[in-house]
């Protein structure tokens, strides 16, 4: 009798999403503009009922298959189809889906591996076969058409996704394929510019977040290997991005979408627009939420952590340790800040002739400084832990999120010092470096560490001298990586750092291969060792 409820509310709610598209689409002015030649309808609003109705009775296992699905129809027949049949004695959900729906075939799930590569060789071998080219417009699919090639991850990941490309791009640069880094860029800068920000990957149902703001660091990296005239290109969509981000940046008592006021200054947290389950784990969150008796809080926390990355990690846990207590839009996130902080350097260099703005970013880089400094910064145990605004206390919970500020040159040498010594004496593990100290089952916190946190790591502690233990953590990474590799042919997601013989665990999902950031990552820190 649950899901009855929630039927009724998701047609309600389909509804009010029809008329706000609707209003935005006639109104010029409104805040997240797309380009009409793209239709950016999710398929909650598309199918209705129908489409709790397949992710509550999880035709498909995993939520994200059915919303990767291409109509085989016309949406309106499809819904039509379904209220004429549905109630009939033979019907039968999963027949009437698979003859509706095209269902999608996991990345590089034909690859095989040859054993006679090495792990590097291996990689090269890789880039192809993630490698999509520019997309048409499709009648049917939730893909947002991007102009440009891009690299997916792999896996149940078939499309192109925010964060993750940075890490990949470093392995792109390795490989000397300039022209598809500069054509990501180019698709990112497309996306900014028609739907008004990076969503989180290039599908409908990813529009309402974005992921961490990497796109200024993917800028940099093509720089340093073309020249001052790509910051020219890309300034426009970078300022527009940094808006975005900023776009509630006049809050005073009560946070506006990703900002908050704090007594020195905006801070920022991870937010999303949407109040329903993500459609891609719709069955997962609606379950959890009506377990709990929760509301539009919880769901708004569980899709900002999706936002962050880290979906899940205890650092979003009220009791640090159950998704039950999730709170994430509750914490200013010490690498949220510090990515914005690296924004907005960037952005100084850009619009270096604007002396009005470049005072602003830099009022506003400073603040960034010193609320780290002040409310996040812990002298007892030397390292940054995120800020709950809400209670007004740092969260118990030390994670490798402490080392952005390193990254981008925000601590003193004297804070990078201790959280050096933070990480060699409790962070540090046979494989790498891990990502919390809380075993908790969810994918990011122990026994698990990922490609992104090793990179930064090693380089927020080479930025501030520390080289023997950045080598170190180095290596023992790609030692990880080419044991797993050797052992399964495979590039993974996410490994395990602790125990080098076991898979990583955790997540609402299993363990993906292909796997963009870690191939993109291992290439680079390959490089970096035999460099340093």
């Amino acid at each position: 009798m649950r899901y009855v409820s929630l039927l009724i509310f998701l047609l309600l709610f389909s509804c009010r999403t029809e008329v706000d598209q609707k209003k935005n689409a006639s109104n010029p002015s409104a805040e997240t503009t797309i380009s009409r030649e793209q239709e950016l309808q999710t398929p909650d609003v598309l199918l209705g009922a129908l489409f709790a109705e397949v992710q509550l009775n999880q035709v498909f296992e995993d939520g994200k298959t059915f919303v990767d699905c291409t109509a085989k129809f016309p949406y309106e027949l499809i819904r039509a189809n379904y209220q004429k049949d549905k109630d009939s004695p033979d019907f039968d959900l999963e027949t009437f889906v698979l003859e509706h729906f095209e269902v999608p075939q996991s990345i590089s799930s034909d690859f095989k591996s040859d054993p006679n590569r090495t792990a590097a060789e291996h990689v090269e071998a890789l880039w192809p076969v993630l490698e999509r080219q520019s997309d048409q417009l499709a009648s049917g699919s939730t893909l947002i058409a991007l102009p440009n090639p891009y690299i997916v991850p792999g896996g149940r990941f078939r499309e192109v996704y925010y964060w993750d490309s940075y890490f990949t791009m470093l392995g792109l640069v390795e490989s000397k394929r300039f022209d598809l880094v500069e054509a990501m860029l180019d698709n990112f800068a497309h996306l900014i510019n028609t739907v008004g920000h990076i969503p989180n990957g290039n599908r409908t149902y990813y529009i309402t977040r974005s992921q961490p703001p990497f796109f200024s660091q993917m800028v940099k990296l093509l720089a340093e290997q073309k020249g001052g005239e790509i910051y020219s290109k890309y300034r426009d969509a970078l300022r527009k991005e940094y808006d975005f981000w900023m776009q509630g940046s006049h809050a005073t008592e009560q946070p506006i979408k990703h900002c908050v006021s704090t007594p020195k200054g905006i801070m920022n947290r991870y937010f999303d627009l949407g109040e329903t389950p993500r459609q891609e784990s719709y069955r997962e969150d609606f379950t959890q939420v009506q377990e709990m008796g929760g509301g539009i809080k919880m769901y708004q926390d569980l899709r900002a952590g999706a936002e962050s990355g880290w979906d899940y990690s205890t650092r979003w846990f009220a009791d640090g340790h159950s998704l039950e207590t999730i709170e994430t839009t509750d914490i200013l996130p010490v690498d949220l800040n510090a990515l914005l902080y690296g924004l907005e350097a960037f952005l100084q260099e850009c619009f270096k002739e604007d002396a009005a703005y470049v005072a602003a970013l830099g009022n506003s880089m400073a603040n960034r400084k010193e609320f780290l400094d002040t409310y996040c910064w812990d002298t007892q145990q030397g390292i940054y832990l995120d800020y709950n605004w809400v209670t007004q206390k740092r969260s118990p919970v030390r994670s490798l999120a402490m080392v952005y500020p390193l990254f981008f040159g925000m601590a003193s040498q004297d804070q990078a010092d201790a959280v050096a010594a933070s990480l060699e004496k409790d962070f540090l593990k046979p494989g790498g470096v891990v990502t919390t100290l809380r075993n908790s089952g969810q994918q990011w916190d122990a026994p698990n560490g990922w490609a992104p946190l090793q990179w930064m790591t090693v380089i927020g502690l080479e930025r501030y001298g520390h080289s023997a233990l950045a080598r170190d953590i180095a290596e023992r990474w790609v030692t990880l990586n080419e044991r797993v590799y050797k052992n399964t042919g495979k590039f993974v997601e996410k490994y395990n750092v602790e125990d080098m013989s076991l898979e990583a665990g955790g997540g609402e999902y299993p363990v993906q291969d292909g796997f963009g950031w870690s191939n993109g990552v291992y290439l680079a820190l390959k490089a970096y060792l035999d460099r340093s």
